[in-house]
């Protein structure tokens, strides 16, 4: 069955995020030969249009507003109920991010419709469109299938691959006004803690940091593993309390979820709080001293040492690979 599917683009700093492109390949699936319309919120954002169609989307709707240049709730909620009053779209796709999170259940309230969160994987097999999402911390998978209604979902980043990229695909762009009004929240600076350089929700390769790096300048090694590597930071909630490092960088049950196809643990013990935010990663590596240690039994690769000896003498290895590369 053709259907109409929206997905929403996700822009930070004037680019477009990964996500957004995975949002896309998402939103074929669900549209079974329909259409899929790109919708980019902001301000100034209507140039990022070609990159969708690259992607795979076949139509973008702007909305450009000074007021969406920064996100907040009611301004977004307000032009995407807008967009979806005016394209009547049959699925809607967001990604899985901390925007998605806030506003996602925000516009099912709005459209009285039902939301499976989380999805890690979408497939139309025997007439029905099933969505797999994890449950219990990632310990079980259950599948979900909308039977009426409008098809909306978000999708964990990281775990739908893009479409291959076209530069000779190209569609329609058109523009839609919406008088943004009544917001009870104005954002008049952001200020970011987080470090630069690979989003660790869309990273790759993803080091990360537990008590055992005993200080913030035993986090070092590790950003210099990371930079060889072109990965991000991560460090579990012993490591942020202990204040080795920012919380924004925290990965587990109270922090961010990743699925990297790399995961390196250092000095990680493994509590299960930290486990549910990264057990799904495609190939985890854990470096620890002690060899009892819970993050062993997720690994796939062990390696009982002192992080401070091996860290290096990875790094030093890959260095040597990209040169021979």
């Amino acid at each position: 069955m053709a259907r109409k599917v929206l997905v929403l683009a996700e822009a930070r700093d004037n680019s477009l995020r990964n996500v957004s492109f995975e949002t896309i390949s998402a939103g074929k699936t669900v549209a079974e030969g329909g259409e899929v319309v790109a919708v980019l919120l902001g301000d100034g954002v209507s140039s990022l249009a070609t990159e969708l169609f690259h992607y795979g989307a076949d139509k973008v709707v702007t909305v450009e507003d000074e007021k969406l240049k920064t996100y907040t709730p009611d301004g977004y909620a307000q032009a995407l109920l807008a967009v979806i009053d005016a394209e009547s779209p049959e699925g809607l796709v967001i990604g899985h991010t901390a925007l998605g999170k806030d506003l996602a259940p925000k516009i099912a309230g709005k459209l009285n419709s039902g939301l499976i969160s989380d999805a890690t994987d979408v497939e139309a097999t025997g007439g029905n469109l099933v969505f797999t999402r994890p449950i219990y911390s990632g310990k079980a998978f259950e599948k979900k299938i909308i039977t009426d209604g409008l098809i909306f979902a978000t999708i964990r980043p990281n775990n739908i691959a893009p479409l291959a990229k076209d530069e000779s695909r190209t569609g329609e762009v058109s523009s839609l006004s919406v008088d943004i009004k009544d917001l009870r929240t104005i954002v008049k600076e952001v200020v970011r803690k987080a470090s630069e350089g690979v989003d660790l929700s869309e990273a790759k390769v993803v080091i990360a940091g537990g008590r055992g790096v005993k200080s913030e300048d035993g986090f070092e090694p590790l950003k210099e593993l990371a930079n060889v590597l072109g990965g991000a930071i991560g460090a579990s909630r012993g490591a942020c309390d202990a204040e080795y490092c920012d919380y924004s960088l925290q990965i587990g049950q109270t922090g961010k979820v990743v699925t990297p196809d790399l995961y390196i643990a250092c000095g990680i013990s493994g509590a299960i709080q930290h486990l549910a935010g990264m057990s799904n990663s495609k190939v985890i590596v854990a470096i620890n001293k002690d060899p009892e240690a819970n993050i062993f039994k997720v690994a796939d690769y062990g390696i009982v040492g002192d992080l401070f000896e091996v860290v290096p003498l990875l790094t030093e290895e890959f260095k040597k690979l990209k040169v021979h590369s």
